[in-house]
Protein backbone atom coordinates (compact mmCIF):
# COMPACT_ATOMS: atom_id res chain seq x y z
CA UNK A 1 0.00 0.00 0.00
CA UNK A 2 0.94 3.64 -0.39
CA UNK A 3 2.18 5.39 2.53
CA UNK A 4 0.64 8.78 3.64
CA UNK A 5 4.21 10.29 3.54
CA UNK A 6 5.08 9.69 -0.09
CA UNK A 7 7.47 12.79 -0.34
CA UNK A 8 10.09 10.45 2.09
CA UNK A 9 10.24 7.85 -0.80
CA UNK A 10 13.34 7.78 -2.25
CA UNK A 11 14.90 4.33 -4.43
CA UNK A 12 18.05 5.45 -3.50
CA UNK A 13 16.95 4.25 0.45
CA UNK A 14 16.21 0.65 -1.51
CA UNK A 15 18.85 -2.20 -0.53
CA UNK A 16 17.85 -5.26 -1.67
CA UNK A 17 20.42 -8.77 -1.86
CA UNK A 18 22.31 -8.65 -4.99
CA UNK A 19 24.61 -11.01 -6.72
CA UNK A 20 28.28 -11.07 -5.21
CA UNK A 21 30.53 -9.72 -8.24
CA UNK A 22 29.01 -6.14 -8.62
CA UNK A 23 31.41 -4.48 -10.65
CA UNK A 24 32.06 -0.49 -10.42
CA UNK A 25 30.11 1.36 -13.36
CA UNK A 26 29.41 -2.33 -14.59
CA UNK A 27 27.19 -3.52 -11.95
CA UNK A 28 26.18 -7.18 -12.33
CA UNK A 29 27.11 -7.62 -15.70
CA UNK A 30 28.92 -11.12 -15.03
CA UNK A 31 25.12 -12.28 -13.49
CA UNK A 32 23.51 -11.43 -16.81
CA UNK A 33 22.77 -14.63 -19.09
CA UNK A 34 20.40 -13.42 -21.81
CA UNK A 35 19.84 -16.54 -23.16
CA UNK A 36 18.07 -18.07 -20.39
CA UNK A 37 17.41 -15.18 -18.40
CA UNK A 38 13.98 -16.29 -16.91
CA UNK A 39 15.63 -19.22 -15.47
CA UNK A 40 18.54 -17.73 -14.28
CA UNK A 41 16.36 -15.14 -12.39
CA UNK A 42 14.44 -17.85 -10.61
CA UNK A 43 18.01 -19.53 -9.50
CA UNK A 44 19.06 -16.23 -8.28
CA UNK A 45 15.34 -16.12 -6.36
CA UNK A 46 16.01 -19.25 -4.74
CA UNK A 47 19.47 -17.87 -3.54
CA UNK A 48 18.51 -13.97 -2.80
CA UNK A 49 15.23 -14.32 -1.33
CA UNK A 50 11.44 -12.76 -2.88
CA UNK A 51 13.27 -10.00 -3.64
CA UNK A 52 16.76 -8.87 -5.42
CA UNK A 53 17.22 -6.74 -7.62
CA UNK A 54 20.39 -6.89 -10.16
CA UNK A 55 22.03 -3.52 -11.68
CA UNK A 56 23.32 -3.85 -14.95
CA UNK A 57 25.33 -0.69 -16.56
CA UNK A 58 23.30 1.08 -13.97
CA UNK A 59 20.12 0.10 -14.37
CA UNK A 60 18.91 -1.16 -11.42
CA UNK A 61 16.39 -4.81 -12.14
CA UNK A 62 14.05 -5.57 -9.18
CA UNK A 63 13.01 -9.08 -9.40
CA UNK A 64 9.89 -10.44 -7.15
CA UNK A 65 8.74 -14.06 -6.19
CA UNK A 66 6.90 -14.27 -3.22
CA UNK A 67 3.10 -14.33 -3.02
CA UNK A 68 2.97 -11.65 -0.69
CA UNK A 69 5.01 -9.06 -2.69
CA UNK A 70 3.47 -10.33 -6.12
CA UNK A 71 0.17 -9.43 -4.44
CA UNK A 72 1.48 -5.94 -3.90
CA UNK A 73 3.12 -5.18 -7.38
CA UNK A 74 -0.10 -6.69 -9.13
CA UNK A 75 -2.15 -4.50 -7.42
CA UNK A 76 -3.70 -2.31 -9.72
CA UNK A 77 -4.37 0.86 -7.93
CA UNK A 78 -0.87 1.13 -7.35
CA UNK A 79 0.59 -0.74 -10.00
CA UNK A 80 0.51 -1.19 -13.68
CA UNK A 81 1.40 -3.36 -16.92
CA UNK A 82 5.14 -2.34 -18.42
CA UNK A 83 6.09 -3.46 -21.48
CA UNK A 84 9.52 -4.57 -20.85
CA UNK A 85 12.54 -6.20 -22.97
CA UNK A 86 12.30 -8.17 -24.70
CA UNK A 87 8.23 -7.66 -25.10
CA UNK A 88 8.92 -4.20 -26.39
CA UNK A 89 11.13 -4.88 -29.08
CA UNK A 90 8.59 -7.57 -30.56
CA UNK A 91 6.59 -4.80 -31.33
CA UNK A 92 8.67 -4.71 -34.31
CA UNK A 93 7.06 -7.72 -35.45
CA UNK A 94 3.13 -7.47 -33.90
CA UNK A 95 3.23 -3.48 -33.58
CA UNK A 96 -0.22 -2.83 -31.06
CA UNK A 97 -1.49 -5.77 -31.19
CA UNK A 98 -3.21 -7.11 -28.17
CA UNK A 99 -0.25 -8.58 -26.12
CA UNK A 100 2.43 -6.06 -27.51
CA UNK A 101 0.45 -2.69 -27.23
CA UNK A 102 1.30 -0.01 -24.68
CA UNK A 103 -1.46 0.74 -22.36
CA UNK A 104 -1.46 4.53 -23.64
CA UNK A 105 -3.03 3.54 -27.42
CA UNK A 106 -6.40 3.55 -28.09
CA UNK A 107 -6.08 0.79 -30.14
CA UNK A 108 -5.60 -2.20 -27.88
CA UNK A 109 -9.00 -0.93 -25.74
CA UNK A 110 -11.03 -1.06 -29.46
CA UNK A 111 -9.36 -4.25 -30.19
CA UNK A 112 -9.91 -5.87 -26.72
CA UNK A 113 -13.60 -4.89 -26.81
CA UNK A 114 -13.70 -6.26 -30.31
CA UNK A 115 -12.41 -9.49 -29.73
CA UNK A 116 -12.96 -10.30 -26.05
CA UNK A 117 -16.58 -11.81 -26.64
CA UNK A 118 -14.93 -14.40 -29.02
CA UNK A 119 -12.69 -16.02 -26.33
CA UNK A 120 -15.18 -16.66 -23.96
CA UNK A 121 -15.32 -20.14 -22.28
CA UNK A 122 -19.26 -20.19 -24.31
CA UNK A 123 -17.46 -19.20 -27.31
CA UNK A 124 -15.41 -22.31 -27.47
CA UNK A 125 -18.22 -24.48 -28.99
CA UNK A 126 -17.70 -22.63 -32.39
CA UNK A 127 -14.25 -23.69 -32.45
CA UNK A 128 -14.16 -27.16 -30.58
CA UNK A 129 -14.70 -28.87 -34.21
CA UNK A 130 -12.16 -26.83 -35.73
CA UNK A 131 -9.17 -28.37 -33.11
CA UNK A 132 -10.94 -31.79 -32.73
CA UNK A 133 -10.11 -32.28 -36.63
CA UNK A 134 -6.84 -30.57 -36.16
CA UNK A 135 -5.85 -33.12 -33.24
CA UNK A 136 -7.01 -36.15 -35.74
CA UNK A 137 -4.66 -34.79 -38.36
CA UNK A 138 -1.27 -35.10 -35.66
CA UNK A 139 -2.69 -38.32 -34.76
CA UNK A 140 -2.60 -39.77 -38.19
CA UNK A 141 0.74 -37.69 -38.91
CA UNK A 142 2.23 -39.92 -35.53
CA UNK A 143 0.68 -43.32 -36.41
CA UNK A 144 2.12 -42.84 -40.11
CA UNK A 145 5.76 -42.20 -38.70
CA UNK A 146 5.14 -45.68 -37.06
CA UNK A 147 5.98 -46.76 -33.69
CA UNK A 148 9.99 -46.76 -33.86
CA UNK A 149 10.24 -43.41 -34.62
CA UNK A 150 11.70 -40.52 -32.88
CA UNK A 151 8.84 -37.63 -32.87
CA UNK A 152 10.44 -34.02 -32.42
CA UNK A 153 7.95 -33.07 -30.40
CA UNK A 154 8.46 -29.08 -30.10
CA UNK A 155 7.97 -28.91 -34.18
CA UNK A 156 5.08 -31.00 -33.95
CA UNK A 157 3.05 -29.36 -31.21
CA UNK A 158 3.94 -26.27 -32.98
CA UNK A 159 2.66 -27.77 -36.03
CA UNK A 160 -0.74 -29.01 -34.37
CA UNK A 161 -1.01 -25.23 -32.66
CA UNK A 162 -0.97 -23.47 -36.45
CA UNK A 163 -3.09 -25.22 -37.60
CA UNK A 164 -6.05 -24.69 -35.19
CA UNK A 165 -5.16 -21.18 -35.05
CA UNK A 166 -4.83 -20.92 -38.88
CA UNK A 167 -8.36 -22.16 -39.25
CA UNK A 168 -9.86 -20.62 -35.98
CA UNK A 169 -8.48 -16.93 -36.57
CA UNK A 170 -8.69 -16.72 -40.49
CA UNK A 171 -9.81 -19.99 -42.20
CA UNK A 172 -6.45 -20.53 -43.37
CA UNK A 173 -4.31 -24.06 -43.72
CA UNK A 174 -0.90 -23.98 -43.60
CA UNK A 175 -0.31 -28.08 -44.69
CA UNK A 176 1.76 -28.56 -41.80
CA UNK A 177 0.88 -32.04 -41.78
CA UNK A 178 1.88 -32.59 -45.42
CA UNK A 179 5.25 -32.00 -44.90
CA UNK A 180 8.34 -33.46 -42.61
CA UNK A 181 9.93 -29.98 -42.23
CA UNK A 182 7.80 -27.14 -39.81
CA UNK A 183 6.53 -24.64 -42.58
CA UNK A 184 8.13 -21.57 -43.64
CA UNK A 185 5.85 -19.50 -41.09
CA UNK A 186 7.06 -21.36 -38.11
CA UNK A 187 10.62 -21.52 -39.01
CA UNK A 188 10.27 -17.61 -39.81
CA UNK A 189 8.64 -16.90 -36.08
CA UNK A 190 10.82 -18.92 -34.19
CA UNK A 191 13.90 -17.00 -35.91
CA UNK A 192 12.16 -13.89 -34.81
CA UNK A 193 11.67 -14.99 -31.19
CA UNK A 194 14.80 -16.03 -31.08
CA UNK A 195 16.89 -12.91 -32.50
CA UNK A 196 14.54 -10.38 -30.19
CA UNK A 197 15.10 -12.38 -27.09
CA UNK A 198 18.70 -12.10 -27.49
CA UNK A 199 19.21 -8.82 -29.58
CA UNK A 200 17.31 -6.69 -26.82
CA UNK A 201 19.67 -7.12 -24.25
CA UNK A 202 22.48 -5.86 -27.49
CA UNK A 203 23.86 -2.76 -28.21
CA UNK A 204 22.82 -1.08 -31.75
CA UNK A 205 25.95 -0.54 -32.87
CA UNK A 206 26.47 -4.67 -31.87
CA UNK A 207 23.32 -5.49 -34.16
CA UNK A 208 24.73 -3.15 -37.22
CA UNK A 209 28.01 -4.61 -37.01
CA UNK A 210 28.57 -8.32 -35.29
CA UNK A 211 25.24 -8.88 -36.06
CA UNK A 212 24.57 -7.41 -39.14
CA UNK A 213 23.51 -10.60 -40.87
CA UNK A 214 21.21 -12.04 -38.25
CA UNK A 215 19.43 -8.04 -37.96
CA UNK A 216 19.29 -8.30 -41.67
CA UNK A 217 17.33 -11.57 -41.40
CA UNK A 218 15.66 -10.58 -39.02
CA UNK A 219 13.94 -7.57 -41.24
CA UNK A 220 13.26 -10.32 -43.65
CA UNK A 221 11.66 -12.58 -41.45
CA UNK A 222 9.22 -9.29 -40.51
CA UNK A 223 8.62 -8.80 -43.96
CA UNK A 224 7.57 -11.96 -45.05
CA UNK A 225 5.29 -12.37 -42.31
CA UNK A 226 3.66 -9.34 -42.12
CA UNK A 227 3.15 -9.96 -46.08
CA UNK A 228 1.84 -13.62 -45.55
CA UNK A 229 -0.81 -11.94 -43.24
CA UNK A 230 -1.72 -8.52 -45.45
CA UNK A 231 -2.44 -11.55 -48.33
CA UNK A 232 -4.72 -13.19 -45.92
CA UNK A 233 -6.52 -10.22 -45.32
CA UNK A 234 -6.74 -8.85 -48.73
CA UNK A 235 -7.89 -11.26 -49.90
CA UNK A 236 -10.74 -11.49 -47.70
CA UNK A 237 -11.69 -8.22 -48.26
CA UNK A 238 -11.82 -9.33 -52.15
CA UNK A 239 -14.50 -12.23 -51.00
CA UNK A 240 -16.26 -11.83 -47.55
CA UNK A 241 -18.70 -14.77 -48.29
CA UNK A 242 -15.27 -16.86 -47.36
CA UNK A 243 -15.01 -16.24 -43.99
CA UNK A 244 -17.22 -18.79 -41.74
CA UNK A 245 -17.27 -16.22 -38.71
CA UNK A 246 -14.18 -16.28 -37.43
CA UNK A 247 -11.83 -14.21 -35.81
CA UNK A 248 -11.09 -12.38 -38.74
CA UNK A 249 -14.58 -12.29 -39.74
CA UNK A 250 -14.97 -10.18 -36.61
CA UNK A 251 -12.29 -7.42 -36.65
CA UNK A 252 -13.27 -6.80 -40.29
CA UNK A 253 -17.21 -6.41 -39.76
CA UNK A 254 -17.45 -5.40 -35.62
CA UNK A 255 -17.02 -2.04 -34.11
CA UNK A 256 -16.07 -1.22 -30.47
CA UNK A 257 -19.50 -1.10 -29.18
CA UNK A 258 -18.79 1.60 -26.79
CA UNK A 259 -16.92 4.11 -29.29
CA UNK A 260 -18.00 2.75 -32.45
CA UNK A 261 -14.75 2.65 -33.86
CA UNK A 262 -13.71 -0.03 -36.10
CA UNK A 263 -9.67 -1.61 -36.37
CA UNK A 264 -7.56 -0.28 -38.64
CA UNK A 265 -5.98 -2.08 -41.37
CA UNK A 266 -2.58 -2.38 -40.20
CA UNK A 267 -4.42 -3.35 -36.25
CA UNK A 268 -6.30 -6.09 -37.58
CA UNK A 269 -2.83 -7.47 -39.30
CA UNK A 270 -0.85 -6.85 -36.23
CA UNK A 271 -3.93 -8.84 -34.18
CA UNK A 272 -3.40 -11.96 -36.30
CA UNK A 273 0.33 -11.81 -36.04
CA UNK A 274 0.02 -11.78 -31.81
CA UNK A 275 -2.53 -14.51 -32.60
CA UNK A 276 0.51 -16.53 -34.39
CA UNK A 277 3.41 -15.56 -32.40
CA UNK A 278 1.90 -15.52 -29.10
CA UNK A 279 -1.08 -17.44 -29.24
CA UNK A 280 0.34 -20.46 -31.36
CA UNK A 281 3.63 -20.47 -29.41
CA UNK A 282 2.71 -20.68 -25.92
CA UNK A 283 0.04 -23.75 -26.63
CA UNK A 284 2.78 -25.32 -28.68
CA UNK A 285 5.18 -24.79 -25.88
CA UNK A 286 2.09 -26.66 -22.97
CA UNK A 287 1.98 -29.09 -24.90
CA UNK A 288 5.48 -30.34 -25.25
CA UNK A 289 6.49 -29.62 -21.74
CA UNK A 290 3.00 -32.01 -20.29
CA UNK A 291 4.23 -34.77 -23.26
CA UNK A 292 7.87 -34.72 -21.81
CA UNK A 293 6.16 -35.32 -17.79
CA UNK A 294 3.33 -37.62 -19.19
CA UNK A 295 5.84 -39.93 -21.28
CA UNK A 296 7.85 -40.35 -17.63
CA UNK A 297 4.86 -40.85 -15.59
CA UNK A 298 2.46 -43.65 -16.88
CA UNK A 299 0.75 -43.77 -13.50
CA UNK A 300 -0.53 -40.28 -14.83
CA UNK A 301 -1.60 -41.58 -17.94
CA UNK A 302 -3.57 -44.23 -16.99
CA UNK A 303 -5.30 -41.51 -15.14
CA UNK A 304 -6.11 -39.68 -17.42
CA UNK A 305 -7.35 -42.96 -19.94
CA UNK A 306 -9.42 -43.95 -17.11
CA UNK A 307 -11.12 -40.24 -17.27
CA UNK A 308 -11.48 -39.97 -20.88
CA UNK A 309 -13.40 -43.18 -20.89
CA UNK A 310 -15.93 -42.86 -18.07
CA UNK A 311 -16.41 -39.43 -19.61
CA UNK A 312 -16.63 -40.46 -23.36
CA UNK A 313 -16.32 -44.48 -23.75
CA UNK A 314 -16.72 -43.80 -27.33
CA UNK A 315 -13.59 -41.95 -27.87
CA UNK A 316 -15.71 -38.96 -29.61
CA UNK A 317 -14.88 -35.90 -27.55
CA UNK A 318 -17.68 -33.96 -27.53
CA UNK A 319 -17.87 -29.86 -26.60
CA UNK A 320 -19.72 -30.62 -23.50
CA UNK A 321 -17.04 -33.51 -22.53
CA UNK A 322 -14.26 -31.36 -22.25
CA UNK A 323 -14.80 -29.29 -19.34
CA UNK A 324 -15.29 -32.64 -17.02
CA UNK A 325 -11.86 -33.82 -17.93
CA UNK A 326 -11.04 -32.30 -14.47
CA UNK A 327 -7.78 -34.57 -14.11
CA UNK A 328 -6.43 -33.70 -17.85
CA UNK A 329 -7.32 -29.55 -16.83
CA UNK A 330 -4.81 -30.83 -13.72
CA UNK A 331 -2.17 -32.35 -15.74
CA UNK A 332 -1.87 -28.67 -17.80
CA UNK A 333 -2.55 -26.61 -14.74
CA UNK A 334 0.61 -28.32 -13.33
CA UNK A 335 2.76 -28.15 -16.32
CA UNK A 336 1.71 -24.16 -16.46
CA UNK A 337 3.02 -24.35 -12.75
CA UNK A 338 6.29 -25.68 -13.54
CA UNK A 339 6.77 -24.21 -16.49
CA UNK A 340 4.49 -21.69 -17.37
CA UNK A 341 5.59 -20.56 -20.74
CA UNK A 342 5.10 -16.65 -20.34
CA UNK A 343 7.55 -16.67 -17.72
CA UNK A 344 7.18 -13.38 -16.39
CA UNK A 345 6.18 -9.89 -16.76
CA UNK A 346 6.64 -6.22 -15.91
CA UNK A 347 5.18 -4.17 -13.64
CA UNK A 348 5.52 -0.63 -13.21
CA UNK A 349 4.60 1.85 -9.65
CA UNK A 350 1.68 4.18 -10.69
CA UNK A 351 3.02 6.45 -7.82
CA UNK A 352 5.07 6.28 -4.84
CA UNK A 353 4.86 3.28 -2.69
CA UNK A 354 6.26 0.17 -0.50
CA UNK A 355 6.49 -3.53 -1.26
CA UNK A 356 7.95 -5.87 1.80
CA UNK A 357 8.56 -2.15 3.29
CA UNK A 358 11.19 -1.00 0.25
CA UNK A 359 10.44 2.07 -1.11
CA UNK A 360 9.74 2.73 -5.13
CA UNK A 361 9.29 5.71 -6.64
CA UNK A 362 6.75 6.27 -9.31
CA UNK A 363 8.04 5.34 -12.53
CA UNK A 364 10.29 2.27 -11.50
CA UNK A 365 9.22 -1.33 -12.33
CA UNK A 366 9.93 -4.65 -11.02
CA UNK A 367 9.83 -8.27 -13.35
CA UNK A 368 7.47 -11.07 -11.44
CA UNK A 369 9.18 -14.25 -11.46
CA UNK A 370 7.07 -16.19 -12.05
CA UNK A 371 9.30 -19.32 -12.16
CA UNK A 372 9.78 -19.12 -8.49
CA UNK A 373 6.51 -17.79 -7.68
CA UNK A 374 5.11 -21.45 -9.05
CA UNK A 375 7.91 -23.04 -6.80
CA UNK A 376 7.00 -20.81 -3.73
CA UNK A 377 7.15 -22.84 -0.53
CA UNK A 378 3.44 -22.36 -0.20
CA UNK A 379 3.08 -25.53 -2.75
CA UNK A 380 4.29 -27.68 -0.22
CA UNK A 381 7.46 -29.71 -0.04
CA UNK A 382 7.26 -31.28 -3.08
CA UNK A 383 7.38 -27.65 -5.20
CA UNK A 384 9.75 -28.72 -7.78
CA UNK A 385 7.92 -32.16 -8.90
CA UNK A 386 5.41 -32.59 -11.49
CA UNK A 387 2.15 -33.47 -9.14
CA UNK A 388 -1.08 -32.61 -10.86
CA UNK A 389 -3.08 -33.82 -7.63
CA UNK A 390 -1.64 -30.58 -5.91
CA UNK A 391 -4.57 -28.81 -8.11
CA UNK A 392 -7.44 -31.12 -5.95
CA UNK A 393 -10.28 -28.52 -4.40
CA UNK A 394 -8.89 -29.91 -0.54
CA UNK A 395 -5.04 -29.42 -1.74
CA UNK A 396 -4.95 -25.99 -3.71
CA UNK A 397 -2.71 -22.91 -1.54
CA UNK A 398 -5.06 -20.88 0.45
CA UNK A 399 -3.27 -17.98 -1.14
CA UNK A 400 -3.68 -19.54 -5.00
CA UNK A 401 -4.73 -16.00 -6.39
CA UNK A 402 -0.90 -15.01 -5.16
CA UNK A 403 0.79 -17.83 -6.14
CA UNK A 404 -0.91 -18.89 -9.51
CA UNK A 405 -0.53 -16.31 -12.75
CA UNK A 406 0.64 -18.29 -15.90
CA UNK A 407 -1.62 -16.01 -17.67
CA UNK A 408 -0.72 -12.77 -16.38
CA UNK A 409 -2.61 -10.70 -14.13
CA UNK A 410 -5.13 -7.06 -14.22
CA UNK A 411 -6.78 -5.95 -17.48
CA UNK A 412 -3.85 -7.06 -19.41
CA UNK A 413 -3.66 -10.98 -18.77
CA UNK A 414 -3.83 -13.11 -21.45
CA UNK A 415 -7.37 -13.02 -23.22
CA UNK A 416 -7.04 -16.36 -24.67
CA UNK A 417 -7.04 -18.56 -21.78
CA UNK A 418 -10.11 -20.17 -22.19
CA UNK A 419 -9.09 -20.74 -26.01
CA UNK A 420 -5.67 -22.48 -24.67
CA UNK A 421 -6.95 -24.08 -21.91
CA UNK A 422 -9.48 -26.04 -24.41
CA UNK A 423 -7.41 -26.94 -27.32
CA UNK A 424 -4.75 -28.09 -25.04
CA UNK A 425 -6.83 -30.39 -23.23
CA UNK A 426 -8.39 -31.70 -26.24
CA UNK A 427 -5.47 -32.25 -27.42
CA UNK A 428 -3.39 -34.18 -24.44
CA UNK A 429 -6.66 -36.27 -23.66
CA UNK A 430 -6.90 -37.67 -27.44
CA UNK A 431 -2.99 -38.31 -27.77
CA UNK A 432 -2.61 -40.15 -24.34
CA UNK A 433 -6.14 -41.52 -25.68
CA UNK A 434 -4.70 -42.99 -28.67
CA UNK A 435 -0.81 -43.51 -28.09
CA UNK A 436 1.22 -45.14 -25.21
CA UNK A 437 4.34 -42.26 -25.49
CA UNK A 438 8.09 -43.71 -24.80
CA UNK A 439 10.71 -40.92 -23.70
CA UNK A 440 14.56 -41.12 -24.70
CA UNK A 441 16.11 -42.30 -21.84
CA UNK A 442 19.38 -40.18 -22.22
CA UNK A 443 17.17 -37.24 -22.48
CA UNK A 444 17.55 -34.51 -20.11
CA UNK A 445 15.20 -31.51 -19.90
CA UNK A 446 16.71 -28.76 -21.52
CA UNK A 447 14.55 -25.54 -21.79
CA UNK A 448 15.22 -23.25 -24.54
CA UNK A 449 14.05 -19.28 -23.86
CA UNK A 450 12.81 -17.60 -27.13
CA UNK A 451 10.27 -14.91 -25.27
CA UNK A 452 8.41 -17.89 -24.34
CA UNK A 453 9.80 -21.47 -23.09
CA UNK A 454 9.43 -24.89 -24.56
CA UNK A 455 11.77 -28.21 -24.19
CA UNK A 456 14.58 -28.34 -26.08
CA UNK A 457 15.49 -30.89 -28.58
CA UNK A 458 12.66 -33.25 -27.07
CA UNK A 459 11.78 -36.33 -28.68
CA UNK A 460 9.36 -39.39 -27.99
CA UNK A 461 8.21 -42.30 -29.67
CA UNK A 462 4.64 -42.44 -29.71
CA UNK A 463 3.08 -46.81 -30.43
CA UNK A 464 -0.61 -46.32 -31.48
CA UNK A 465 -2.84 -47.95 -28.71
CA UNK A 466 -6.08 -47.50 -30.27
Amino acid sequence: MTTPHESVIKSADRVLPHPPRRLPLLGDILDLHVTESSQWAMRDAQRYGTMFERNVLGTRVTYVSGPEEVAAVNDEAVWTRLLGVPLRDLRSVAGDGLFTAHNSEPSWATAHAILAPAFTQSSMRRYHESMIAKTALLIDYWTAAGPDAWLNIPADTNKLTLEIIGDVAFGHSFQSFDEVAPHELIVRISRMLKYINRAAYSHPALEATVFRRARNQHRDDTAEARGLVDDIVRARRVDSTAGRGDLLDLMLSTADPATGKRLSNDNIRNQILTFLVAGQETSAGVLAFALHFLSLRPDVVERMRSEFAAVCPTGDLQFEDVGRLRYVRRVVDETLRLWPVAPGYFRKARQNTRVAGHPFEKGEWVFVVLLQLHRHADWGDNGHEFDPDRFERGRVPHNLAHLYKPFGTGMRACIGRQFAYHEIVVALASIVWAFDLKPDPSYTLQVEETITLKPLALRLKAKRKR
